[in-house]
């Protein structure tokens, strides 16, 4: 197990938590984060039970769930169930004596095929109903399927309200990311991330191990696993949005993230991309939002204008890089050729960006306190508008602290660069946004600090600049890793 201990820990206290009468947990996360893997050592560690559900139709499940309880329980007579309730009754059941835990993995699959069985289990856990106060069955419903998982728990249904425990199993960030390929360049390390991510399914099943001993062995590593058909990581991307059920036309969902990939981050222009109005997609931008694969960031300056990036960063490497070129990549050896047309555009439409983001998560989670100067309520990016020259400037890092008073304190404005060497211009124009909020009423600029990230370097008089001022600061590869 590599890191998970918070996960596991949550998972030890709910399961093995002695008080009277069952209890209900929930664990989600996106697909290949290890769920299965930490809910089947937890049952394997204290004796459990562990059923993984399958897309099937209502009665084979319950055959599939007659035959595993059969064989976990081993009662007098093998269990041929007939409906759901009388399932539940047994899985509290097996609970009387000690605390069990009773893993339903998969969840979505079984309510999709009865939509009766979150309400069978709502009644089952009524606080006075004899068989749970008799039971210590620790009961987790487990799923990938984000937007199912998040409706289970929200508004009126049935299970709102009745679980002790919600995990969610999250993807590694840059740096556990590192630590898991075990890669120490940080160069290195974050182009590898911004291909495949956080996840940790990818490195050991999907790309068989294969890691990139050093930078230069990098476009090897691309064209060898990630751009071969003959690898699993090929056709993920795919497989991934097929796997969502919410996701009933692929084509239009594909075509949504292909316009975000191409740099259409706003509604509007999504939808310009697309050739239809601004309203028309409105649904499936809901949609990829709640199945996890499109993240909305609204504009720190400027809330009316949110903007949208694709959450997983093979999802935006396929439609960015492999996608357009689909035809010419299934073709044998045609991934070298392909790979050395299409690293200008990784630089620009996955680099940049993945390195902008990187820098925002790192200000937010594990920027040392003194960098900032206070606690970040939120960080972001958004644009400052300049009246006097009509025109807006991006600011790619936007720290902005809690409200004490009536103004919200802007802690930082940032800029950051994947592949330039930073000068003096980066900072005077950093001045310069400062400057313009400074004479706007939305944020407190008195103690705004100006932070260059940059992946390339700094220029002599750019360092001279940082060391002569307190309220400027550097932040390199190796800070963002370490």
């Amino acid at each position: 197990m590599f890191d998970r201990e918070h996960e596991w820990a949550a998972l030890d206290r709910f399961i093995t938590d002695s008080q009277p009468g069952a209890t209900l947990g929930v664990v989600s996360g996106r697909r290949r984060q290890g769920k299965t893997f930490l809910l089947e050592a937890a049952c394997s560690a204290v004796g459990g039970f562990y059923f993984g559900a399958t897309e099937a139709t209502n009665p084979e499940s319950l055959r599939r769930m007659s035959d595993a309880l059969t064989a976990y329980a081993r009662p007098p007579s093998p269990y041929h169930f007939t409906d759901w309730a009388e399932v539940v009754d047994v899985l509290l059941a097996l609970g009387r004596d000690r605390p069990v835990p009773v893993v339903i993995d998969e969840f979505p699959y079984l309510a999709r095929a009865n939509p009766e069985i979150p309400s069978l289990i709502q009644q089952a856990f009524r606080p006075l109903r004899t068989e749970r106060v008799e039971s210590r069955t620790r009961l987790l419903l487990c799923g990938s399927a984000l937007s199912f998982m998040g409706k289970l728990m929200s508004g009126n249904a049935p299970l709102r309200g009745r679980a002790g425990l919600e995990l969610v199993v999250r993807t590694l960030d840059h740096q556990l990311a590192a630590q898991f390929w075990e890669i120490t360049d940080p160069r290195l390390a974050l182009q590898v991330n911004a291909i495949v991510g956080g996840t940790p399914a990818y490195r050991r099943e999907f790309a068989r191990g294969q890691t990139p001993a050093a930078l230069e062995d990098f476009d090897d590593w691309v064209v060898s696993t990630v751009l071969n058909p003959e690898t699993p990581l090929f056709r993920e991307p795919r497989y991934l949005l097929a796997e969502e059920a919410d996701l009933r036309d692929p084509a239009l969902y594909h075509s949504v993230l292909a316009a975000v990939a191409e740099g259409n981050a706003t509604r509007t222009g999504m939808a310009n991309y697309l050739e239809r109005k601004a309203a028309d997609i409105a649904h499936p931008i809901t949609v990829l939002e709640d199945a996890g694969l499109l993240h909305r960031d609204v504009d720190v300056f400027r809330d009316n204008r949110p903007a949208y990036r694709i959450a997983e960063p093979l999802i935006a490497f396929y439609h960015a890089i492999m996608r357009p070129v689909w035809d010419q990549l299934e073709r044998p050896g045609a991934a070298e050729r392909v790979w050395q047309g299409s690293r200008r555009r990784f630089a620009s439409n996955i680099l940049g960006p993945h390195f902008e983001q990187v820098c925002r998560d790192w200000t937010l989670h594990q920027a040392p306190p003194e960098l900032l100067g206070g606690l970040p309520a939120r960080v972001g990016h958004g644009v400052v508008n300049d009246a006097a020259r009509r025109t807006g400037h991006e600011v790619d890092v936007a720290a902005v602290g809690i409200a004490d008073g009536a103004k919200a304190p802007l802690l930082a404005i940032g800029e950051a660069k994947w592949n330039d060497t930073m000068g003096l211009g980066h900072l005077d124009r950093l001045r310069e946004i400062r400057a313009l909020v400074a004479n706007g009423s939305r944020y407190d600029t008195t103690n705004t600090r100006l932070i260059c990230y940059s992946g390339a370097g700094f220029s002599p008089g750019l360092e001279l600049a940082a060391e002569a001022d307190a309220d400027v600061s550097l932040v390199d590869l190796a800070q963002l890793y370490s």
